[in-house]
């Protein structure tokens, strides 16, 4: 039976990075989750967080990032058509148009001109940009895309359940790190 860690704990116990064996981000979990991992000994802590979880035996540092012990398979299909929360997620929860705080998606190409519903059509957007472009196209505003439009990384989608960022403690794992972090090495 695991002690019982969570009768005095750390103020805030949010959510812990979960690395594949290899590094790479598998999800996000709450930290009471990864601290059973912990002492399952199926995981090892990589950042500790802040506080400490403890009990009558033992205390551990609250982890803000752990990494398996074991690889697990990734499925690396993205489905085909975008969800509101995929779309949000891929774009870090701002307006293409005007880095404002993202509230709707828009089409880049309206519906109503043939566009499609699929991942390179699909943008997140703040409402005012999203009803000043309305069904017009892109050239006809003059406006332009920061980047293309892709399908988002498989990272992108798990885990992030109505987290809106991501804990800063997290950034050196996240593959836009990743080539820095290779080169370290």
């Amino acid at each position: 039976m695991l002690p019982n860690l969570f009768t005095h704990h750390a103020p805030a116990l949010g959510s812990a990075l979960v690395l594949n064996q290899s590094y790479e981000p598998l999800c996000v979990i709450p930290v009471k989750r990864a601290a059973v991992l912990l002492l399952t000994r199926k995981a090892e802590t990589v950042t500790p967080g802040d506080g400490f979880l403890r009990s009558e035996s033992m205390h551990i540092p609250v982890p803000s990032v752990v990494r398996l012990n074991r690889y697990v398979p990734i499925p690396r299909q993205v489905g085909a058509s975008p969800s509101r929360r995929g779309v949000f997620a891929r774009d870090d929860w701002r307006c293409v148009y005007c880095n404002a705080s993202a509230e709707t998606i828009d089409h880049v190409v309206p519906r109503s001109r043939g566009g499609t519903h699929t991942w390179d059509n699909v943008v997140a957007a703040c409402a005012p940009c999203n009803h000043r472009k309305s069904d017009k196209t892109l050239a006809e505003l003059g406006w332009r895309l920061p980047r293309v439009p892709r399908p988002p990384s498989g990272w992108q989608l798990r885990g992030f359940r109505g987290q809106r960022r991501p804990d800063p403690a997290w950034e050196a794992w996240l593959p836009k790190h990743g080539k820095e972090r290779a080169r370290l090495s």
